[in-house]
């Protein structure tokens, strides 16, 4: 049997995947891009996309095992290529890996809620050795690491990175490489590596695709009960120990204490639960305060759109303080 792979458009159609999916406990998130197959006018299976990841899979039991989900993930490849994206991502169950691992897709990690999976023209382990090499970093020497969104960079930031410069010889600071936050990926690295200039032992680096961010995190084979975030914090924290650390020498994370952020306190606790299975030292350093204030970039945000700009200056560096000023002129 044929079946023609279909766009969808109009939201009735995109009623029509979601209550298909809601069959499978599946979600309809956000999306790119849909495809869908068809029997009798009724869908029979479908796949999405947003950016370079594959989400939101299901083929009707009745059509299982007729090479459908070969049929999707063809057809999404080549709209893939045809954006000039070459290397793309599954997150799955972990019971749906075998499918994907049938298509040629490599398990980067597996936790009992989740998967991650990984095909194209790159891998988890040619990445990193690229970085290592592009970024002089020495595997034979060991690496303190810091992962940070620095939306945008504060001396809170500077602060953690500074204290982690003093105790250790070699510091990592990868910024999270994503723009769903209010400031660019490229604005916020350029930041970080002007505001910590001064540092010689600070290496500032892109955190890659492989560093999580819970913005670009897929939800959507996840239970309502669930804990989304302590499903995304667990496989980020052992992709980081089980990769990064090993192929950069990395041997300490630090972070920030966090007593008011729900998000960063849950993932410091999974950090402090999976890092050192890895053999990695965990520190926490105590948050930067001005007066009795902790400081925060969500502070600097709401500061900007008040344009409370004596008050920012007080608590980000000067590089950063000049980058608001023109930002400022163009978006506000």
């Amino acid at each position: 049997m044929f079946y023609n792979v279909e766009d969808i458009s109009t939201e009735r159609e995109k009623l029509e995947v979601e209550k298909f999916l809601e069959r499978f406990q599946l979600r309809y998130e956000e999306v790119d891009d849909t495809i869908i197959l068809r029997d009798n006018g009724k869908i029979i299976a479908t796949c999405s996309k947003l950016g370079n990841v594959l989400k939101c899979f299901a083929v009707d039991e009745e059509y299982q095992g007729l090479g459908l989900t070969n049929i999707l993930v063809s057809n999404m490849t080549d709209r893939l290529h045809e954006q000039n994206i070459f290397h793309h991502f599954i997150f799955t169950k972990p019971e749906s890996t075998y499918l994907f691992e049938n298509l040629a897709y490599k398990n980067i990690y597996t936790t009992d809620k989740v998967a991650l999976l990984e095909t194209g023209n790159q891998n988890i382990n040619k990445y990193l050795k690229q970085i290592c090499t592009k970024y002089n970093i020495d595997k034979e020497k060991e690496y303190t690491a810091i992962v940070m969104n620095c939306n945008p960079f504060t001396l809170g930031h500077r602060y953690l990175i500074e204290t982690a410069s003093q105790e250790n010889e070699n510091v990592i600071v990868f910024v999270v490489e994503e723009d769903k936050s209010k400031f660019s990926f490229k604005d916020r690295i350029e930041l970080v590596k002007k505001g910590t200039a001064d540092l010689s032992n600070v290496n500032v680096i892109p955190a890659g695709k492989y560093i999580i961010s819970m913005a670009t995190f897929p939800s959507y084979f996840l239970k309502k009960e669930d804990d989304i975030l302590k499903v995304y914090t667990e496989l980020d924290c052992n992709i980081f120990g089980k990769y990064f650390a090993r192929e950069m020498g990395i041997t300490k994370r630090y972070m920030g204490n966090e007593p008011t952020c729900k998000v960063t306190s849950i993932y410091n606790f999974s950090m402090a639960k999976v890092l050192p299975k890895y053999g990695l030292e965990i520190k926490v350093i105590e948050r930067k305060q001005i007066g009795n204030e902790v400081i925060s970039a969500s502070r600097v945000r709401d500061l900007l759109e008040k344009r409370e700009f004596d008050q920012i200056k007080e608590i980000v560096p000067k590089t950063t303080y000049d980058f608001l000023v023109k930002y400022k002129e163009k978006h506000l």
